[in-house]
C-alpha cells in the first residue's frame, strides 16, 4: 500500500482527476490523506467529495471552510465571513445537486465531515492537520479551532528553516508535519511545495490560482494539476 497526502482542492474537481490520473493512485489498495478544505472556491465541491469517497482507505482531516460547510448542512447558516470566501460557489453546487438527486444524495458527504478528524498521527510519527498547532504543547491538548486555523506553526518552520546552519531548529512532536490551509503560490512563484524544517506544505493555491498537489508520503514524489483557472475559466473562484 502506497500512502498519498492531497492538498486543498477548494471545489478544482477536474484538478483532482489529473493528479490521480497522474500519479496511478490505487483507489482500492492505497491510503489517501486530504488534509481538508474541499469546499468553496470552485464550481465542483459535490464531484469532489464523491470521488474522495470512492477510496477504501481514506483519511479525511477537517478544513475551515469544511467547517464552515458542515454548519451549514447542520443549521442552514450562512455567515458573510464563509459566502465572500468562495462559499456561494459551494451552496450553489449543493443547491444544484438537491434539485437534480434530491436531499438524501448530500448524506455521504455530510456524514464524511461529521465524522473527519482534526488531525491524523501514524505508526511512523507524521503528523497531518490542516492549520496547525502550538509546537510548545501536545497536540492532543488543543482547541479545534486553532487546529484548523492556524498559521503560527508554518511561519515558524519556515524561521526556523533559515537558521538550520546555527542549530536544529524542528517540530520536536513528530517526525514530519503536513499541512494545508495556508498557501505558499503568493511567494513560490514555482508553485511546488514547500519543505520547511521538518514540515511540509501542501497548498500550492489551487483555491485561487494556483495548482493541487498530491505528494508520494514515503518517496516525496509529487503531482501536480494545470493551473485550476484553465479548469474553471467563466468563474472567479476567490480571485
Amino acid at each position: 500500500m502506497r500512502r498519498f497526502v492531497l492538498g486543498d482542492p477548494h471545489g478544482a474537481y477536474r484538478a483532482i482527476l489529473q493528479v490521480f490520473e497522474k500519479s496511478c493512485i490505487a483507489y482500492k489498495k492505497d491510503q489517501l490523506i486530504c488534509l481538508g478544505d474541499v469546499a468553496d472556491s470552485w464550481s465542483e465541491v459535490p464531484e469532489c467529495f464523491d470521488e474522495l469517497l470512492k477510496f477504501k482507505n481514506l483519511v479525511y482531516i477537517l478544513g475551515n471552510h469544511d467547517a464552515w460547510l458542515l454548519d451549514y448542512f447542520n443549521t442552514g447558516e450562512r455567515p458573510h465571513i464563509w459566502t465572500s470566501q468562495g462559499g456561494l460557489a459551494t451552496i450553489a453546487a449543493y443547491d444544484k445537486r438537491i434539485k437534480e438527486r434530491g436531499n438524501k444524495s448530500i448524506v455521504p458527504h455530510k456524514k464524511l465531515l461529521s465524522n473527519a478528524k482534526y488531525y491524523h498521527i501514524t505508526e511512523d510519527n507524521k503528523c497531518f492537520v490542516h492549520g496547525g498547532f502550538n509546537w510548545k504543547r501536545p497536540i492532543a491538548t488543543q482547541d479545534d479551532y486553532d487546529l484548523t486555523w492556524d498559521r503560527n506553526l508554518f511561519a515558524a518552520a519556515t524561521y526556523w528553516e533559515e537558521r538550520q546552519k546555527e542549530q536544529n531548529l524542528k517540530i520536536k512532536e513528530f517526525d514530519e508535519v503536513f499541512i494545508g490551509h495556508t498557501t505558499t503560490s503568493w511567494f513560490r512563484p514555482d508553485l511546488t511545495p514547500v519543505h520547511a524544517s521538518n514540515l511540509w506544505n501542501l497548498d500550492q493555491g489551487a483555491g485561487w490560482e494556483g495548482k493541487l498537489t498530491l505528494m508520494d508520503i514515503d518517496s516525496k514524489e509529487f503531482w501536480q494539476s494545470d493551473m485550476v483557472t484553465t479548469f474553471y475559466p467563466g468563474e472567479h473562484g476567490r480571485r
